[in-house]
């Protein structure tokens, strides 16, 4: 099944609410927030190789769900911790972002929003674990290489430039 990207920008009128009615037929009554992290350290920006879907075997940013009880930030902490074994400092919120994704028939399958933050690096060495199946510090041309989704080049660009005069 390949997974098709829909936006609020993409969809006018009705076309939208027939794709979330299509996506509550399913069982998928609400997004799921979802915690990603930009981590410097140097130049470089941790990635990981995702294990599961969506986007499996896909280089990203470190992240997941936030779970009952956390705020967003203790989320993020705990994601980069359990995906990489990385230890951060957050800096600040990138932006928010809708990841919305449909089967070929127009059905939603997943509704995702994403809480992305930026973050140093302060200790511990990468690992893959839990959800990751790889990690790598990445240069900015590495990540244009290696990152598929273009909302996650532009957050990690985004975040990179926030982080340029720390």
């Amino acid at each position: 099944m390949l997974e098709n990207e829909i936006t609020n920008q993409s969809q006018d009128g009705d076309g939208y609410h027939n794709a979330v009615n299509k996506m509550q037929d399913t069982g998928n009554k609400r997004p799921i927030v979802g915690l990603g992290v930009v981590v410097r350290k140097g130049d470089k920006v941790l990635l990981i190789k995702r294990g599961k879907p969506p986007r499996k075997n896909q280089w990203s940013i470190p992240g997941g769900a936030q779970e009952l009880g956390e705020t967003v930030e203790q989320g993020a902490l705990r994601e980069v911790e359990e995906e990489t074994g990385v230890e951060i400092r957050l800096i600040g919120l990138i932006d928010v972002i809708d990841g919305i994704f449909s089967d070929d028939s127009g059905n939603i399958n997943n509704h995702y929003t994403l809480v992305d933050f930026v973050a140093e690096w302060v200790k511990g060495e990468a690992v893959a674990s839990g959800d990751a199946s790889k990690v790598q510090w990445a240069t900015l041309d590495e990540v244009d290489e290696l990152v598929e989704w273009q909302e996650t080049k532009r957050i990690i660009r985004q975040g990179m430039s926030l982080l340029k005069d720390r």
